[in-house]
């Protein structure tokens, strides 16, 4: 009889429960902390470790984690609705189906070179600037586009995921992550470039190539629509029946350039954060749907159909966040990065490098947010890489690493679970299908860890 892990909702919280109770038998401590007055960053003071008198979680707070994490992630949990309402407008003026299929016309017969195109392109987001969850509202229309090609979900939601992910966890020029953690180890911002961009090669190309081939295996199949990962294949497109572009659907296009460039120039130049970001793509939806030529009426309509088909996914983000909320009421968050970080003080420094990937492996999976890990990671780590000869450069390599690389397929990543719930694709079909992946990739960044340990 095959396991079957029940849904997602369920799957969080059983993590919850556990954690929980494993509470109680963990002692409760904390580290001193202090707010960089200049950043607003908090930071961990290192050897402030202290045991607190225990803290014991009542039954109610079992359950009060779930809202709380959704209180906490509210700010990302609007900004998903806000802008699924936006391209839930932008759709309704059928210029999203319109150029979907423009695209199918021009590469129909060889879909498959879209797939390094797409993949590079958001995982140049995810290197520069941090991309992961802004990038939910995209999905439906990648998955739309994969579908049409001929593919499956898995590949549409590859696409963007991976490409993210993928840009992501080498994070060149990441302000979130690599800057963070770059700051705190006291080092030069964004330095190591070049060793960043090798492992950005690296990691893309590898996710690129697995996502093609596993593409090319759904183009193999016979014409008849089969199942493949609980999606069937459309096959047969008319592409003598497509629709054209219009002026309406032209000037839409026209609005989303536009707003497009102003988000990239706010992110750049004028610190866009999610309250801004989600205000340039409620103005785009707006501004779309009158040129789109749709009534107030219809526009309120499209924006609420929009939003509410991201509930599932905008709520599970709060629901992940619940993880992190149960361990701060039993005050063991603390003790658990203690005692994870002493493990690998007294090795050389080259299986320090692999120790410290592991131990960012796991502290992910419960400090899911990139700049709250180095925040509280960081300032423990580099003094430990200093203690066994390890560079701090080495060390924040690692914090990357093992913060990016879970972040595609642990059930405790709150855009991660979103973005599988709005491709229709249960956890366990994902962590299947993204397993053999997911190890290349860790040896890979073990591999390039050991090498910098040699370079710097």
């Amino acid at each position: 009889m095959k396991l079957r892990l029940p849904d997602s909702y369920v799957l969080i919280f059983v993590i919850i429960v556990l954690l929980g109770l494993f509470s109680f038998f963990i002692p409760s401590g904390s580290f001193d902390r202090y707010v960089d007055a200049e950043s607003g960053i908090t930071y961990v003071i290192p050897e402030s470790y202290k045991v607190i008198e225990k803290t014991y979680i009542s039954l109610f707070d079992f359950f009060k984690a779930v809202p709380d994490g959704m209180m906490q992630a509210s700010n990302i949990i609007i900004f998903v609705l806000l802008t699924g309402g936006s391209f839930g407008i932008i759709n309704a003026t059928g210029t999203i189906n319109t150029v979907v299929n423009k695209i199918v016309q021009i590469y129909g017969k060889k879909e498959k070179r879209l797939i390094p195109i797409i993949m590079i392109l958001f995982s140049l987001a995810g290197a520069v600037f941090g991309t992961a969850e802004e990038a939910l509202p995209l999905y439906p229309v990648f998955i739309v586009l994969a579908l049409a090609l001929g593919f499956d979900r898995i590949t549409g939601v590859a696409l963007v995921l991976l490409g993210t992910g993928a840009g992501f966890v080498a994070g060149f020029l990441n302000p979130f992550t690599v800057g963070i953690a770059q700051e705190i180890s006291e080092l030069p911002l964004f330095s190591g470039i070049g060793f960043r961009i090798v492992a950005y090669f690296v990691f893309v190309t590898t996710a690129i190539v697995y996502v093609y081939l596993h593409a090319s295996k759904i183009k193999k199949v016979d014409k008849e629509p089969i199942n493949i990962y609980g999606d069937a294949v459309k096959k047969g497109f008319d592409f003598d029946r497509l629709p054209t572009l219009t002026k309406k659907h032209v000037k839409v296009i026209i609005v989303l350039l536009i707003s497009f460039a102003f988000l990239v120039y706010g992110i750049i130049q004028l610190r866009f954060y999610i309250l801004e970001i989600s205000t340039t793509f409620l103005i785009m939806g707006i501004l779309s749907g009158l040129v789109g030529e749709l009534k107030p009426g219809r526009i309120v309509a499209e924006f609420t159909k929009g939003a509410s088909s991201l509930i599932y996914g905008a709520l599970i983000i709060g629901m992940a966040r619940g993880v992190t909320a149960i361990m701060e009421y039993a005050n063991i968050m603390d003790t658990v990065i203690y005692n994870l970080s002493i493990v690998i003080k007294d090795f050389s420094p080259r299986i320090s490098s692999i120790g410290m990937f592991v131990i960012q492996s796991i502290i992910n999976l419960f400090v899911t947010s990139g700049s709250g890990q180095a925040s509280v990671t960081m300032p423990i780590m580099k003094n430990i890489a200093d203690i066994v000869g390890l560079s701090r450069q080495t060390a924040v390599l690692a914090f990357q690493f093992g913060d990016g690389f879970s972040n595609v397929i642990s059930p405790t990543s709150g855009y991660f679970m979103a973005a599988l719930a709005l491709g229709g694709i249960k956890w366990r079909e994902w962590a299947k299908w993204m397993a053999p992946l997911f190890v290349i990739w860790c040896v890979q960044g073990g591999i390039l860890l050991i090498i910098s340990t040699y370079i710097y």
